[in-house]
C-alpha cells in the first residue's frame, strides 16, 4: 500500500510518499531524508520492502525545491533553516510522533543539524548514510582525493577552482571520472524502475545551498561545521559508508568518534549509495538496527 500526497509549506507544497499502513505493533516508522540539496526521494524506493519484511511504515518526501516539490526562482529558500523547518512541519502534518530517520549524503547532514539544533523528541535512532559533519572536512578530503587522479584531470579541476569557471570539456570529464570513482551507481535498463525514472533535480537548490561545484562549497552550507558538537547527539546513531564513497572513511570515522552512542558499518562493495549498491545487506542491517532501538 502506497499513499501519496502534498503538505502545504511556505505557500508552496511538499510531496510525500508513505509505504505500508500505520500499525500498533511497537515499530516506529522509518523517515527518509534524501541527498542533494536538490535530489529527490526516488532512490529510497529500494527500501519499500522494509514495510513488508518488518511491518513498519517507510515515509519519504521530496524536499522543497526538487522532485515533485520542484520550485525555483527563490534563492532565499535554499538554506538549512528552511529544510529543518520543513522536516519538523512534515512530522507534525503526518503525526509522526516517533520514528527512526535515515539520511543519505545531504540528508545525513540534515540529521546532524536536526539533532544538534532542534533537539527533537520521539526519534528512536538515526541511520546516517554517507553524510558528513563538516563542509571543510568534506572539502579537504575531496581535494586530497583529486591528487590520485590523472595529471590532466587534476589540472582541469584545480584550474576551475582557481578561476571559478566550472565549464569546459576537460573539467566535465574530470568531474565525471571523480564521480565514477566515489559516487555513481551504474544505472542500466535492468536497474529498479525508481532509479531510471526521470526526476526533476533542484539545480537552484544545489547551487545556492552547496555551490557550483562538488569540491569547494560556496553556498549557504559552506559553514556547516558540527564536528565539535557531535557529542550533543544522544540518539543512537548508525554511521554507514561505502569503501569508495564521497564520504571517505576519515569522514565516517569522524562521525563515529564524535557521536557517543554510535556504530559504524563500512560497505566494502559500495560507493555513495550503499542502500542501492548492497541493498539486501543494507535492508537486513537497517531492520536489525531499528528493532534494537524501537
Amino acid at each position: 500500500m502506497v499513499t501519496e500526497g502534498y503538505m502545504p509549506y511556505l505557500g508552496y507544497k511538499t510531496y510525500y510518499r508513505i509505504v505500508g499502513e500505520k500499525k500498533n505493533n511497537g515499530k516506529a516508522p522509518l523517515l527518509c531524508l534524501h541527498g542533494g540539496p536538490g535530489s529527490a526521494h526516488n532512490y529510497f524506493e529500494v527500501l519499500d520492502c522494509i514495510a513488508d519484511i518488518d511491518g513498519r511504515q517507510v515515509i519519504m518526501y521530496d524536499q522543497i525545491g526538487c522532485g515533485n516539490s520542484y520550485l525555483d526562482g527563490h534563492p532565499e529558500l535554499w538554506n538549512q533553516d528552511v529544510w529543518l523547518d520543513e522536516l519538523e512541519a512534515l512530522r507534525k502534518y503526518l503525526d509522526i510522533d516517533e520514528c527512526h530517520i535515515v539520511g543519505q549524503s545531504w540528508g545525513g547532514m540534515l540529521q546532524i543539524c536536526y539533532a544538534v539544533e532542534r533537539k527533537p523528541e520521539g526519534i528512536k535512532s538515526y541511520i546516517i548514510s554517507s553524510g558528513h559533519p563538516s563542509s571543510s572536512l568534506w572539502e579537504r578530503e575531496g581535494l586530497r582525493r583529486i591528487k590520485f587522479m590523472p595529471q590532466d584531470m587534476q589540472a582541469a579541476i584545480n584550474h576551475a577552482l582557481e578561476t571559478h569557471d566550472f565549464t569546459g570539456a576537460a573539467y566535465d570529464a574530470a568531474v565525471a571520472e571523480y564521480m565514477k570513482r566515489y559516487c555513481d551507481y551504474p544505472v542500466t535498463e535492468k536497474s529498479p524502475e525508481c532509479l531510471t525514472r526521470p526526476k526533476k533535480f533542484g539545480s537552484e537548490a544545489y547551487l545556492y545551498g552547496w555551490g557550483p561545484n562538488e569540491f569547494a562549497p560556496t553556498g549557504t552550507l559552506k559553514d556547516f561545521e558540527y564536528v565539535d558538537r557531535l557529542g550533543e547527539i544522544t540518539i543512537p546513531s548508525l554511521i554507514v559508508s561505502g569503501i569508495s564513497d564521497l564520504c571517505s572513511p576519515l569522514v565516517a570515522k569522524t562521525m563515529y568518534d564524535g557521536i557517543p552512542n554510535s556504530r559504524w558499518e563500512l560497505f566494502e562493495h559500495s560507493h555513495h549509495m550503499c542502500f542501492v549498491e548492497e541493498n539486501e545487506k543494507y535492508v537486513k542491517m537497517a531492520i536489525e538496527w531499528m528493532r534494537e532501538h524501537d
